[in-house]
């Protein structure tokens, strides 16, 4: 039977330090709702899902870029049933998203997007988000990956199309026809 470790044991000889730093901390605040408002973010996943009671949905999961609330994540349901069908195509459209078959697939990377947030009080008095729309802006160009090869000289020459070279334009305006058909 194993014994549990002491506190002392995990902290390896920093009892005191981590013991300072706790007396001297402050307990983080729980996560608010964000602002109602417009937010730039960028469409981080979608997702199939099915709620708790059984309600078929795929989930949309924003990441906000700009602003005091940047890293903030801002979650819409987009339900899938024979009601709410006519919202679902019409938010999915905005996506690229002609199909239902398309919704098992990965959306293209680096969608960015103007989320317009409202604020939602349930009948406890809660307050959460909602996403009352938003609009595909366009696609991010990818992050370069600082670690891969590249070919100096042509990036000393200016020649920034070289691999592995700084994206000089942040945004690649949407082609809904290139949207649709990754998934066709």
């Amino acid at each position: 039977m194993n014994t549990p470790k002491s506190l002392t044991e995990i902290l390896q000889g920093h009892r005191e330090d981590i013991q300072r730093a706790w007396d001297t901390t402050e307990a983080a605040q729980d996560f608010a709702p964000l602002p109602a408002g417009t937010y730039i973010c960028r469409i981080v996943s979608g997702e199939l899902f099915e709620s708790k009671n059984g309600k078929p949905g795929y989930k949309l999961t924003f990441r906000v870029l700009e602003g005091e609330y940047a890293g903030r994540m801002i979650w819409h349901d987009v339900w899938l049933t024979p009601h709410a069908l006519p919202m679902a195509k019409r938010d999915l459209a905005r996506l690229g998203v002609s199909a239902l078959v398309q919704l098992e697939r990965p959306l293209p990377q680096g969608m960015r997007t103007a989320v317009k947030l409202a604020l939602r009080r349930d009948d406890d008095g809660t307050e959460r988000n909602r996403v009352r729309s938003f609009e595909v802006l366009g696609i991010d160009a990818p992050d370069v990956d600082p670690f891969a090869p590249q070919d100096t000289q042509a990036v000393q020459d200016g020649n920034t199309s070289a691999p592995g070279a700084p994206v000089q334009a942040n945004l690649i305006p949407p082609d809904p026809a290139r949207a649709v058909s990754r998934y066709e």
